[in-house]
């Protein structure tokens, strides 16, 4: 009995002294994932705020007019030039040009029922054949873009029975 004890009680006496060398590779697992999910987090952070500084910048240019070929204030903006302005000068992100260009890219694609602010949503003209506007999602199932010719940027419905209609798809390039 007493041999057990001794044994038993160098076997805590050893644990309780070298426990942290033991259990390091525990503890430094810890740690690492600590980090990572940190790091998440601020890139989702980063990604926040992003979108809203580019949703925002959208609603400041409500009624702007539509020029085609348009990619600047000065000048006007077509439906995807807004879109290209927008990112690049809020976000710092290159898009495609073209609206079939950006539906095109490897960005991921978003089902209707996943929208978030900021995603670019798709139309086609009463659901034909040809992929011809885009706008940049707000929220509320809302969105901002430029029309056509004759037109400025303004707020729209994707409720309403037209964009329904011609509503075909959505990205998100952030």
């Amino acid at each position: 009995m007493y041999i057990v004890t001794k044994s038993l009680s160098l076997t805590l006496l050893f644990s309780y002294f070298f426990s942290d060398y033991l259990f390091a590779s525990t503890k430094q697992k810890t740690s690492i994932n600590t980090e990572f999910m940190s790091h998440a987090s601020s890139l989702d952070r980063d990604k926040s705020r992003h979108v809203n500084k580019v949703v925002s910048r959208a609603h400041e240019l409500i009624g702007t007019p539509y020029r085609w070929g348009g990619t600047s204030v000065s000048k006007g903006f077509d439906c995807s030039g807004l879109l290209v302005y927008l990112f690049r000068s809020e976000a710092g992100i290159n898009i495609p040009r073209t609206t079939a260009s950006m539906l095109n890219s490897k960005a991921n694609i978003i089902p209707r029922h996943n929208l978030r602010r900021g995603d670019a949503v798709f139309f086609k003209h009463n659901g034909g054949g040809r992929m011809n506007h885009v706008g940049i999602y707000i929220g509320d199932n809302r969105f901002i873009h430029a029309p056509r010719a004759g037109k400025s940027i303004r707020i729209d419905s994707l409720s309403n029975s037209y964009w329904n209609k011609s509503y075909f798809s959505a990205k998100r390039f952030y």
